[in-house]
């Protein structure tokens, strides 16, 4: 195929909504009206194996907007979806996460994610806001704390642990938390087993975590809460401390605090990690999107400084010292892996292309054999770009990259998106399905494929 967005061919492109924010314009703007369509178009063939939805969660801020101060991590949360069933598409919908009502009285809506857990289709926030329900055809059920009994913050990063049937969460909440961040365990039934403390110097902005069949590994890293940001009007008051203690923590997940084995890491953030294992000689690997640095001038998102690269972490706990490697060069982020060898040493990771800002944001989709050394890039064409990589498992296979790979992809030339499904072992070839949305879907964040097994139409 040809190769994505050419900076040089920018000026080729239409330009789509303009706006002095960079968070607002083009397809980063909200789009203005809940949809439901049904039937799809698909060119191609959608695997008959794929019964379930796929749902992405993303900003839309919705009536007036600063556009000097507003940031990208801010606004309705608005969950767009697809449910796939029989080879079919059979609907697509966007959905507010909070309802008509609620937003009336300025009550918020998560965000960032969205995902399927003991039955339930669950909204996740950055920062330590409420989990809110949604139905299987994404009807707003307000917030839930996990059946009332969720005492503090949660986070829109999760962990599942397929062993146990556990949720893990490493939350953080400015300014109802100042001097620590909390770990928190839900049961297969969805609700919390238990919370653990964490002290930190200050609040750091803590947007993941990883999970090993040892250690809830904490990322306490170089970006922290500023009250000069806030005082100066900013509504995300967070910003990069080069000086600030930079680290990462290894918690026994039966241990308390205390137990946590602190190892310090070169100034960096990440935001997302790929996926993270126990090696046999008692080791810790954890591959990340590391950025150098992260919100040190701009204050309203995190692409237009540092680039996110792919990076190895081997953390050992006993010198208490980290080893550095650089995976890829290539500007990536939403790195995603195979369910099935989560907290597992994997193979293969999925990445999505990051583009510059004044071009587009998303390019190639990118599929790396951590083995070999290996990349290969799913190309979608001029103008276009695919978004995060959702991988499913192939019914009745177990090798680690028999899988569909489901990501958006926008088309600046048209303006619109269609959702792909790429075959994980025939990588670089055309998707083997591509299916219309009856509008664009925004640059957003988090997703998921939802199976029906897991929370059964209604």
């Amino acid at each position: 195929m040809t190769d994505t967005l050419d900076p040089a061919a920018a000026d080729a492109l239409p330009t789509r909504r303009p706006s002095a924010n960079p968070y607002l314009g083009g397809n980063f703007a909200p789009v203005a009206e809940e949809v439901t369509a049904f039937d799809l178009p698909v060119a191609g063939a959608i695997p008959v194996e794929l019964e379930g939805r796929w749902l992405r969660n993303g900003p839309n801020p919705d009536g007036a907007i600063d556009e000097a101060m507003h940031h990208w991590f801010l606004g309705q949360g608005m969950v767009h979806g697809v449910r796939l069933d029989g080879g079919r598409a059979r609907w697509y919908r966007n959905r507010y996460v909070a309802s008509a009502s609620d937003r009336s009285h300025g009550r918020f809506g998560a965000n960032t994610s969205v995902g399927g857990f003991a039955g339930t289709t669950w909204a996740m926030v950055e920062g330590g806001g409420d989990p809110c329900e949604m139905g299987y055809e994404l009807d707003p059920l307000g917030a839930n704390r996990f059946h009332g009994t969720l005492d503090g913050p949660f986070t829109a990063h999760p962990k599942y642990d397929p062993r146990t049937g556990e949720l893990h969460s490493m939350n953080y909440r400015w300014p109802d938390l100042v001097d620590h961040i909390e770990y928190t365990v839900v049961g297969p039934d969805g609700r919390v087993a238990r919370t653990t403390p964490i002290p930190v110097p200050d609040m750091p902005m803590v947007h993941d975590m990883s999970l090993t069949e040892r250690y809830a590994i904490v990322y306490d890293l170089s970006v922290t809460v500023d009250l000069d940001v806030f005082g100066a009007g900013y509504p995300f008051p967070f910003t990069w401390d080069g000086d600030r203690p930079c680290r990462v923590g290894l918690l026994p997940r039966d241990g308390v605090a205390d137990d946590v084995i602190w190892c310090d890491v070169d100034p960096c953030y990440v935001f997302h990690p790929l996926n993270a294992y126990d090696t046999v000689d008692g080791k810790v690997v954890v591959d990340v999107c590391r950025y150098a640095d992260m919100m040190v001038d701009d204050r309203l998102g995190p692409f237009t400084e540092s680039p996110p690269t792919l990076d190895r972490w081997v953390i050992d706990p006993l010198s208490r010292r980290v080893a550095e490697t650089r995976i890829d060069d290539m500007p990536q982020e939403f790195p995603r892996h195979d369910p099935r060898v989560g907290l597992r040493e994997h193979r293969y990771g999925y990445t999505s292309q990051i583009k510059p800002m004044e071009v587009d944001l998303h390019g190639a989709i990118n599929k790396h054999d951590l083995v070999s050394g290996g990349v290969e890039r799913h190309e979608f064409g001029f103008g276009r770009g695919g978004a995060e990589p959702v991988v499913v498992p192939k019914a009745d296979r177990t090798e680690e990259d028999a899988a569909w790979v489901l990501t958006v992809v926008y088309d600046a030339t048209t303006d619109s998106s269609e959702l792909h499904v790429v075959d994980a072992e025939d990588f670089t070839a055309p998707a083997v399905a591509r299916i219309a949305l009856p509008q664009r879907v925004p640059f957003g964040f988090h997703g998921a494929w939802v199976p029906d097994t897991s929370v059964a139409p209604s």
